[in-house]
């Protein structure tokens, strides 16, 4: 099994074209109606493997303000069905520029501004996920991701608010994940959404401050 990891979140403001098929927080709907699915695991995830602990002193601690994924929730939601949350509600998505086998994340810089990775530093609880399921990928910054079915997993900074699932379909690539790993393709955007803009930071000019590449 991979490692786990996590990112720091950073808001950032933009539109994403969904159309007849949008997250039920553009018309206002109170996300926090999504039913849990029947729990497939209530406690926390098994121990460490022998070599993540025997390597254990050779990786970082995650800096102080690193925001964690303590929990992750397999549950239903409006129009789209089965997805996985964090803690906070907050929708999760995969990248089809990422590989599963073996788990690998090529989402960086840029783009992990705009899709801030699931990280962890143990094991995070799980509710309606299968134990099996679950992983973890060490990344370049050797922080550690959290991984469904082997895919690395993300949050978007376009969702507003828990429950949102604006990232959907965006750059063609980025999909809601499911409880077994798999892209959620009941609601998929007429057309390409475009991902909203990294967040503007004081030193960035001319090329660093366009696009990423998805």
């Amino acid at each position: 099994m991979a490692h786990l990891k996590r990112t720091t979140v950073i808001v950032a403001s933009a539109m994403v074209a969904l159309t007849a098929c949008a997250p039920a927080g553009y018309d206002g709907a109170n996300s926090s109606a999504a039913e849990p699915v029947a729990v497939a695991a209530a406690e926390p995830t098994a121990t460490a493997e022998p070599e993540a602990a025997a390597t254990a002193d050779n990786q970082a601690a995650p800096a102080a303000d690193v925001q964690l994924t303590d929990q992750l929730i397999g549950k239903k939601v409006p129009r789209m069905g089965n997805v996985v949350t964090d803690q906070d509600g907050w929708v999760l998505y995969r990248f089809d520029k990422d590989s599963a086998d073996p788990p690998q994340s090529n989402c960086v810089d840029k783009c992990a501004q705009v899709w801030p990775p699931a990280l962890t530093d143990g094991n995070p609880q799980l509710q309606g996920i299968a134990d099996d399921k679950i992983g973890t990928v060490t990344r370049q910054d050797g922080t550690r991701q959290i991984t469904i079915g082997g895919w690395p997993v993300y949050r978007y900074i376009g969702d507003k608010k828990p429950g949102q699932w604006k990232g959907q379909g965006v750059g063609g690539t980025w999909w809601v994940i499911d409880q077994n790993g798999k892209k959620n393709l009941t609601c998929v955007p007429t057309g390409t959404p475009t991902a909203v803009a990294p967040p503007a930071t004081g030193d960035s000019g001319g090329s660093d401050s366009g696009g990423y590449s998805y």
